[in-house]
């Protein structure tokens, strides 16, 4: 395995200084003790961090809540729906790119640069003065977004060794279970008696809060001066960017802005395909590459990259089509139905907090095996739920689903964090959360689908006529249905119900997908560092 110069971990200032220092690399048994940054100087490091985070987790929630206000200011309702793929493309494809810079250059100034890039696409955001130009800054805001999640991701493995790094990761994903109550009740609250302008605008204290505590907290190790000056591969970075682009256009906007087999769609998918030829070839030949060859070649991230792209695919169901269904369906308020979904994100940091006591016992691999296993019964439950049931049925589901795969997720994290070290770290976890988002936007297209084809093929024997004729447009029928008899309403309900029904079987065989992947690709033990075994 490759060594770096690296003379020091990651220190934090307390006026005084403290830190670490790194071993060379071996394997290890995970869960042995390491010499890290002292608990007493992490403090307002991780405080940054979960800032970072939160800005970052709350954006989609409280943006979505304030749609008709931004909409009824400013038009633009047919393209809408690029407030939210407009920022999720830049995160996506800026993932890999700054990962490699962090490993290049550090990632004080990567973060730095992403609370800034994030702060100024807030302002401008929040200074638009129609839809084009709001999504056009939410494009740049998402550049930032991309440089928070997933350098905040690798410093949180940098401050903690092995045995604690749970308990980073727990409060990070504490911190996306908080947004995703809190967001809606906020973006509600500012759209309703404010002006939906502070949505944006709010991001500016936590994030300066966020930046002082960087700037003056969080000290970079000390590395041995390269031999030659690091050069970055801007060639591969602009076939990167421009390949996931087209691609996650493509999956987005098909069957939505145009039909799968249209010239546009086939002509997305084939200049993506294109394009990501000539990204290996340029990668191949480039001294520093944005996506490194080993991410690939190596077994203990490879595995792991294709189960969580299976991950952000089976995720699609609970966090897309469970709304739709406690609402049309369950015949709950937004409120309610944001309640049983939420309840997920109760159970999954808990459930990441607990997994050291699983994996330091019987490995990474099994842990995530179990976890993942788990996940597939609980979503293979959902189709066996009673129509039209109550509204805990599929909270309980929903809450056993988060546990599951806080028990899937986290270890196979800190493996692929804990088997490489500091001048691949950076690398390595945007390759994983880079993974994890396409995987969410494929899952996206083909869960939309099929939910749409069992709703076109449910109402083609439909007993009354006249009845919408896609997923959204029911879904719109349901929320207003003084136009509907009792009978058609509930053939629409119903037709819902087997449309979400056949997308949780999706998720549960994207479940499945990844265990296979686990036990035929992923080692039985992942190689550790010795500056994570001790």
């Amino acid at each position: 395995m490759h060594h770096e110069p690296i003379l020091g971990e990651y220190a934090v200032s307390t006026r005084g200084g403290s830190g670490g220092r790194s071993g060379g690399g071996t394997e290890a048994i995970p869960g042995a003790a390491a010499e890290s940054v002292p608990a007493r100087g992490r403090g307002p490091v991780v405080a940054a961090l979960m800032l970072g985070m939160a800005l970052a987790a709350l954006d989609g929630t409280i943006v979505s809540t304030a749609v008709p206000q931004i909409v009824g200011d400013l038009g633009g309702f047919s393209v809408f729906s690029w407030l939210f793929s407009g920022y999720l493309l830049a995160v996506t494809v800026s993932l890999p790119v700054y990962g490699k810079l962090s490993d290049t250059f550090g990632r004080k100034p990567v973060l730095i640069a992403g609370i800034v890039l994030f702060l100024a696409g807030s302002l401008l955001c929040a200074a638009a003065w129609n839809m084009a130009a709001l999504i056009a800054f939410r494009v740049f805001q998402g550049l930032g977004g991309g440089a928070l999640q997933g350098t905040v991701q690798t410093v949180a493995a940098d401050l903690y060794p092995l045995k604690e790094r749970p308990k980073i990761q727990a409060k990070l994903s504490t911190v996306w279970a908080v947004s995703a109550v809190a967001g809606p009740a906020l973006g509600g609250v500012l759209a309703s008696y404010a002006d939906w302008r502070w949505i944006f605008l709010v991001n500016l204290p936590v994030g300066l809060l966020a930046l002082w505590l960087v700037g003056r907290h969080l000290v970079e190790p000390v590395r041995a001066k390269p031999a030659a000056v690091p050069r970055i591969d801007w060639a591969g970075a602009l076939c990167v960017f421009a390949t996931g682009a087209l691609l996650l256009t493509a999956l987005v906007q098909g069957g939505v802005a145009w039909d799968w087999l249209s010239a546009p769609s086939l002509g997305l998918f084939a200049a993506s395909a294109v394009l990501g030829l000539v990204t290996v070839v340029v990668e191949r030949r480039a001294a520093e590459p944005v996506i490194p060859g080993w991410v690939w070649r190596r077994r203990s991230i490879s595995a792991v990259n294709l189960a969580l792209g299976a991950l952000g695919l089976l995720m699609v169901a609970p966090t897309v089509f469970l709304p739709t269904y406690a609402q049309s369906v369950l015949g709950l308020d937004p409120v309610a139905a944001g309640f049983v979904l939420s309840v997920m994100t109760l159970s999954w940091p808990v459930s990441a907090a607990l997994s050291n006591r699983v994996y330091t016992r019987i490995g990474f691999r099994d842990s995530a095996v179990i976890g993942i296993g788990l996940a597939a019964l609980i979503l293979l439950a959902f189709p066996l739920l009673p129509y039209p049931g109550q509204a805990w049925q599929p909270a309980l589901i929903m809450l056993a689903l988060g546990g599951a795969l806080g028990l899937f997720q986290l270890p196979l994290i800190i493996a692929v964090q804990s088997s490489v070290g500091w001048a691949e770290r950076g690398t390595a976890t945007a390759s994983v959360l880079f993974c994890r988002q396409v995987g969410q936007s494929v899952g996206a297209a083909l869960f939309g689908a099929v939910a749409n084809a069992t709703i076109t093929s449910r109402l083609a024997s439909a007993p009354v006529s006249g009845l919408p004729d896609d997923l959204d447009s029911v879904s719109r029928a349901l929320a207003s249905p003084a136009g509907l008899s009792q009978e058609g309403a509930d053939y629409l309900r119903r037709a819902v119900a087997a449309a979400v029904d056949r997308v949780y079987v999706g998720a549960a065989l994207a479940a499945v997908a990844a265990l296979v992947v686990l036990l035929t690709l992923a080692p039985r033990r992942f190689p550790v560092r010795d500056a994570d075994a001790g």
